[in-house]
């Protein structure tokens, strides 16, 4: 890894605790209080409303990692209580509130207008073709206030490296449920006991596992074969690089001080989420 792709991997885990907010408490009691039935409503129209009203099967495209017909469940159910633009502002609200609630004192610190300033800058100065996430989140409004403009410009940043990793995931012919068994095996586990994908029946799991077994990158076991390992490191090198262009903007120097920055607020962020 170079130097400049360990900065940007850094900013990666940095922004991540930031910009997840999103998906807590605080926006999700927003949601059900206009209607949702359960936290994957609101997830779906908070994440899903900057496309505006697409289909299930655009929504489903474009966030790649879902099973078939899980987006059709909410997709467009919601739009039948809310808006897209009604569930931008809802999202904006609640997890600008639920960020400051993580962060206490921080979130009326010099040093968080400084983050915010570089990361809105880094946030906005990126190409959107082939991003469509990404462009997506860029035709909004970008908050005045800080709190809610660095969840924003965190949240453009995640979504630019996402729709990033999913490009990376199509050049190595990797599908989504089969990203999420890769990366159940790269922490230690079998593809059956990580979160986003043990709820799938055994049958279908099963297959999609056979098939990267068919494909040598799994074993006989269940876990990665060499192949496997240094196909799931090429995506996540290759991530990295996509990821890169929005920083190109800021200085070393800049960079530098950005990561200082953020670093007790993800902190704080991430302590919360533990």
């Amino acid at each position: 890894m170079s130097h400049t792709q360990a900065k940007v991997h850094r900013m990666s885990e940095l922004i991540e605790p930031i910009a997840t907010v999103t998906f807590s408490e605080i926006p999700n009691e927003a949601f059900l209080a206009l209607g949702m039935r359960n936290y994957w409503d609101g997830y779906f129209a908070g994440r899903a409303a900057p496309l505006g009203p697409a289909p299930a099967e655009v929504v489903h495209a474009v966030f790649y990692n879902f099973a078939d017909g899980e987006v059709a469940r909410h997709i467009p159910w919601v739009w039948g209580k809310i808006t897209p633009q009604e569930a931008i502002a809802v999202r904006e609200r609640g997890s600008a509130a639920a960020l400051r609630q993580v962060i206490g004192q921080l979130a009326d610190s010099p040093g968080l207008v400084r983050a915010a300033d570089l990361a809105t800058r880094a946030a906005v100065s990126a190409p959107t073709e082939g991003r469509a996430l990404y462009a997506a989140l860029r035709a909004l409004d970008v908050p005045e206030e800080p709190v809610a403009r660095l969840w924003h410009v965190t949240t453009l940043l995640r979504e630019h490296r996402g729709d990033g990793h999913n490009a990376a995931l199509v050049a190595h012919g990797i599908g989504g449920t089969e990203a999420h068994v890769l990366m159940a095996l790269s922490l230690g586990m079998r593809a059956e006991e990580f979160g986003r994908i043990h709820h799938l029946p055994k049958a279908q799991l099963a297959a999609v596992v056979d098939g990267l077994r068919g494909r040598g990158l799994v074993n006989a076991d269940g876990g990665f074969t060499d192949a496997g390992r240094e196909t799931k490191e090429r995506i996540e090198t290759l991530t990295d690089e996509l990821a890169a262009p929005p920083y190109e903007v800021l200085t070393a120097d800049e960079l530098d001080e950005l990561a200082a920055g953020l670093e007790p607020i993800a902190a704080a962020a991430r302590s919360h989420d533990d």
